[in-house]
């Protein structure tokens, strides 16, 4: 997702409102290796790349950018919202290096679940868990993992260690934590 962002230098909080009030966001963007950089984000634009994603996605979304002339690309790894009008207030960015792994929360995808033998049965799916944590290099990180319930009967549950996990990345959640299992009604 390509953003738009420049330099911010208001240090002032009178300068961060007027930013606000224009409709602009505030953030931050940093990493290993990166200095601390202040910066200003177009506000429309982040609204409408909020708004495409499906709730829990915005872990594995990689923003792509250019600032003084470099390329860069960086994930979300947190968001403020204002309490009332529940409109972005800050984003905090961090900077994607080649060759430095990353620790992420990567979302969980049911599919499959209209067609689930155990809810045919009475049962009902219970998410255990809406994501895994992994680490891994930022072009082997998965967008999200999926978990097929068609043939998951009622008591049956499905364990991180049956996720279809590719080599290079690394979970940091017990193999038998439990994802997902069918519970009686």
């Amino acid at each position: 997702m390509k953003l738009k962002i420049s330099k911010r230098d208001g240090k002032r909080k009178s300068e961060i409102s007027q930013m606000r009030h224009k409709g602009d966001i505030p953030g931050i963007l940093y990493g290993l290796g990166v200095d601390n950089v202040k910066i200003c984000i177009g506000g429309e634009e982040f609204q409408t790349a909020l708004r495409q994603l499906r709730k829990g996605f915005l872990p594995t979304l990689v923003f792509e950018f250019e600032l003084d002339g470099k390329s860069i690309k960086a994930i979300a790894k947190d968001i403020s919202y204002h309490p009332v009008t529940y409109r972005v207030h800050h984003v905090d960015l961090l900077v994607l290096q080649d060759q430095v792994p990353v620790k992420v929360n990567v979302p969980l995808d049911f599919i499959g679940e209209a067609d689930c033998v155990g809810i045919k049965l009475g049962g009902f799916l219970r998410p255990v868990m809406r994501h895994v944590r992994v680490k891994c290099l930022p072009k082997d990180m998965p967008e999200k993992f999926e978990i097929d319930v068609r043939e998951m009967k009622i008591n049956h549950s499905k364990r991180v260690s049956d996720l279809s996990m590719p080599a290079a990345v690394k979970s940091l959640v017990a193999s038998q934590a439990v994802v997902v299992t069918i519970a009686k009604r």
